[in-house]
Parts: structure tokens; C-alpha cells; sequence
């Protein structure tokens, strides 16, 4: 599986965001989708996934109620929009792909090439 992130950019405080993840090469709908960001220094943290249906999603704590992740499978694509963006936002966000789990370490994920997303307060 190939993986492409895209949408990132630059935003002001309590301004949205959406973010793209096209995937290539195997059946979409096979996998969990989810979205990790990463800020220097710090480890890569979860932030949001979805069964390969779409019938379960999961979300870190810091983004409830403020993003929501998607797919369409006709498309090969997952979204994240984020909405209420704050300055601690700001990250490279990531997306991967799944077989075994939704945001657990997994070994043999796919991980795309990763956006970045900037939010000044």
C-alpha cells in the first residue's frame, strides 16, 4: 500500500483544516485508517481512527468533539477534518494504514509521507 497525505497548511487559531490520505496497491477497505501527528522531540501520538467499514471510530482525547475522521472507499481515501484548531495543533500529521489495529504499534503498517500543519495563535 502506497499512502499520500495532503492538505496541510497554515491556519489561525479556531480556523479548519482538512486533511486527505489516498491510499494505492491493495483493498482500501481492508484496513484501519488513522491519522498520528509528530512535533520535534516528541514521539509520534495517536490522533484518530476508523474501521475499515467506517462503523468505528476512535479518537485521542486532546481532538474530541474538535476532529472527525472519515473515509470514502470508493475513493481509496480517508479524511481528517479538524475544526477549533489550537496553536498545540500544530504538527507533521501523519496517516497509516492498518490490518490488525486501530492505533496500536503495529509492525507492518503502511505510513504515508506525512503534512504538515501549523496553527498560530
Amino acid at each position: 500500500v502506497q499512502l499520500q497525505a495532503s492538505g496541510g497548511g497554515s491556519v489561525q487559531a479556531g480556523g479548519s483544516l482538512r486533511l486527505s490520505c489516498e491510499a494505492s496497491g491493495r483493498t482500501f477497505s481492508t484496513f484501519y485508517m488513522g491519522w498520528f501527528r509528530q512535533t520535534p522531540g516528541k514521539e509520534r501520538e495517536f490522533v484518530a481512527a476508523i474501521s475499515g467499514s467506517g462503523g468505528d471510530t476512535y479518537y485521542a482525547d486532546s481532538v474530541k468533539g474538535r476532529f472527525t475522521i472519515s473515509r470514502d472507499n470508493a475513493k481509496d481515501t480517508a479524511y481528517l477534518q479538524m475544526n477549533s484548531l489550537k496553536p498545540e495543533d500544530t504538527a507533521v500529521y501523519y496517516c497509516r494504514a492498518s490490518r490488525l489495529m486501530a492505533w496500536g504499534p503495529d509492525a507492518y503498517a503502511y505510513w504515508g509521507q506525512g503534512t504538515l500543519v501549523t496553527v498560530s495563535s
